[in-house]
């Protein structure tokens, strides 16, 4: 959708720089004048909000890390220093703790809204897979900064998570436990553990943030795509992106903020296991290790396997799976608006995930509670159904499903005026 440059500088000033370094024309270009899609709804305005969130994550873990000590018999004590006797040190850590978990809440939402409306079809695969990176690189940071507080969970996580590398020797002998002792700088997990883990975390951010640049350029050259999954015909089905979207996600991003700031000043613990308020002890295994939430259903695949190198497999499996989905859905029609059957199996697999996620929280050997059903047959069937969906399911949807007639464009969709309808187009 990238067009001529409609920018005009209107000051000597502006004219002087635009010949030298046109950054005012980038951002009219790509923020003001970009023309957007004019039926996009309330689920388009959760990247505005990552965008926020990541500046959020980024400015207060400098801060912290200003007064963070990553060695493992001060590190506790620095956070605890922190919360204690740094000013406003138990605000920057509460709104950077539970930063992360709406950070992960906007972007399983955004992700699910692209799986919906289909936004990884063609030409948008590269923006896809753009995004897939941004998810796993936020999955390793959220890891590592859960092993810098340095509680109980904190090191048994790190123990547990590193040692998953060690099922690699059931395929080359002595391979796997050479990665695991090099991830740990020794024989166990220990003070250089946690300094390269804390040197990762600092870093990855800035990572994730070139990625991000990345992401948008590859979202600004084929444009947005909208709940109806249907191209831009031409100027009717379009608005610019200023004032029309920068109001409604500025909207949207302060409820979002509401509710954050809730969490931070009311609730701020909810979300935090408590044996991570007990400092690390090698000695002393916590009754249950669990991830943080937002983690919780890839932890449920890894342990429904009893195998430990096939569940380090499937763990990994489900991230790389969604690399591929932009080739695995095989039908001509993006949105699932006109896709009966393909909707209903998208909501069962959001009810998988949010089932997955529950038993996650459980131990292996747990059964539902005031019953005698075991957990452990559910988390394997919900391991099944999501790998099912995306390498089974899709493909055969797109052979055999019939999808609804979709409007002629946008503009008709959003007025309401003409009933002229196309049939299922290719999705390019």
């Amino acid at each position: 959708m990238a067009g001529h440059s409609t920018y005009v500088p209107k000051t000597r000033f502006t004219h002087w720089l635009d010949s030298r370094l046109p950054i005012l024309r980038f951002a009219n270009d790509t923020m003001s004048t970009f023309p957007t899609p004019r039926n996009l709804n309330f689920w388009y305005s959760f990247g505005g909000i990552l965008t926020f969130m990541l500046g959020i994550q980024i400015v207060t873990g400098i801060v912290l890390a200003m007064h963070y000590v990553p060695a493992a018999n001060m590190a506790f004590d620095s956070v605890e220093n922190i919360m204690r006797d740094v000013n406003y040190g138990w605000l920057l850590r509460y709104m950077h703790s539970n930063g992360a978990s709406f950070f992960f809440l906007a972007v399983y939402i955004h992700i699910f809204r692209g799986l919906y409306y289909g936004s990884y079809k063609a030409p948008r695969e590269v923006l896809w897979i753009l995004g897939v990176i941004i998810y796993v690189l936020m999955i390793a940071t959220a890891f590592l900064g859960y092993v810098l507080p340095w509680g109980q969970m904190s090191f048994w996580a790190a123990t547990v998570i590193t040692n998953l590398f060690s099922s690699i020797d059931q395929i080359l002998p002595h391979f796997g436990t050479a990665v695991t002792q090099w991830l740990w700088g020794g024989f166990a997990v220990g003070d250089p553990t946690l300094n390269r883990f804390f040197s990762l975390h600092y870093l990855l951010p800035f990572v994730i943030a070139g990625v991000v640049v990345l992401h948008i350029w590859a979202l600004h050259v084929p444009g947005n795509n909208n709940p109806l999954g249907i191209d831009v015909r031409g100027p009717q089905d379009t608005v610019p992106f200023h004032p029309y979207y920068t109001v409604k996600d500025a909207f949207y991003l302060c409820l979002f903020v509401i509710l954050f700031a809730i969490v931070v000043f009311y609730l701020p613990n909810s979300l935090v296991e408590p044996d991570n308020y007990v400092p690390a002890n090698p000695l002393v295994t916590p009754p249950e290790i669990v991830p943080e939430w937002y983690l919780l259903p890839f932890y449920a695949m890894l342990r429904s396997i009893p195998q430990k190198l096939i569940g380090v497999i499937v763990l990994f499996g489900a991230l790389i799976t969604l690399l591929f989905v932009p080739w695995l859905d095989t039908s001509r029609v993006r949105s699932m608006r006109f896709r009966p059957l393909a909707k209903q199996f998208f909501w069962a697999l959001v009810i998988d995930c949010i089932v997955l996620g529950y038993l996650g929280a459980h131990r292996p050997d747990a059964v539902f509670p005031g019953t005698a059903i075991p957990m452990l047959p559910f988390a394997r069937l919900g391991t099944a159904y999501y790998f099912a969906y995306f390498w089974i399911i899709l493909p055969l949807l797109g052979l055999i499903e019939t999808p609804r007639p979709l409007p002629a464009t946008i503009a008709t969709s959003v007025t309401g005026t003409g009933v002229e309808q196309v049939n299922a187009a290719p999705a390019e």
